[in-house]
């Protein structure tokens, strides 16, 4: 598991674990690849159910580059990501929720 007090999430891609974490970089990034211009507008998009798949692989790839990985979306489209649809999208909606939520 990652640190949720740093807004860490662990991901399991391929068999191997990966931190991510939306630094301010990656979180402009992600506005960027989703067309929205704020960051509030990005969460509401999540929080209303108003996401799609390609939505969720911004997410995870920002986070992924946010917590030093290298590569892109493409890199992921043949991943397999521990949990399927199901996990990818349960741990961008932790994500969101680490980054913008104070610890307890």
């Amino acid at each position: 598991m990652g640190n949720p007090y740093s807004g860490e999430v662990r991901l399991v891609i391929d068999g191997q674990p990966h931190l991510l974490r939306l630094s301010l970089g990656a979180l402009a990034e992600l506005e960027a690849a989703m067309g929205e211009d704020t960051i509030l507008a990005l969460v509401e998009r999540f929080e209303s159910g108003r996401f799609s798949a390609r939505d969720v692989l911004a997410l995870i790839v920002a986070g992924l580059r946010g917590g030093g990985w290298q590569g892109n979306a493409a890199d992921l489209a043949q991943a397999e990501i521990e949990g399927g649809l199901h996990g990818a999208a349960r741990s961008a909606a932790s994500l969101l929720a680490h980054a913008f939520t104070p610890p307890p």
